[in-house]
């Protein structure tokens, strides 16, 4: 991995905790589990990108991260609608 790409995946991967640290605050205030399912899976996301950096052997494991986060965020957006109900 160049220069440029480990410096980019740097701020790919402190942007996604930077997001998970804002949904926590979110959390805090509100008490609303949405915003603290958010914050795990950006937390996953973070470790994800921060894992996957140029190893390729074991891309399936680490995209296996990004797929609970996406799973968990679906379960939160379920979840929420259904208490609407």
């Amino acid at each position: 991995m160049s220069g440029v790409q480990a410096l980019l995946s740097g701020m790919v991967t402190a942007g996604f905790a930077v997001a998970g640290l804002l949904f926590l605050r979110f959390w805090i205030v509100s008490r609303d589990s949405l915003f603290l399912i958010f914050a795990i899976a950006f937390w996953l996301f973070a470790a994800n990108q921060a894992l996957i950096g140029g190893s390729a052997e074991r891309a399936f494991t680490y995209y296996s991260l990004r797929l609970v986060g996406f799973l968990l965020i679906a379960l939160a957006i379920a979840i929420k609608n259904v208490k609407r109900m």
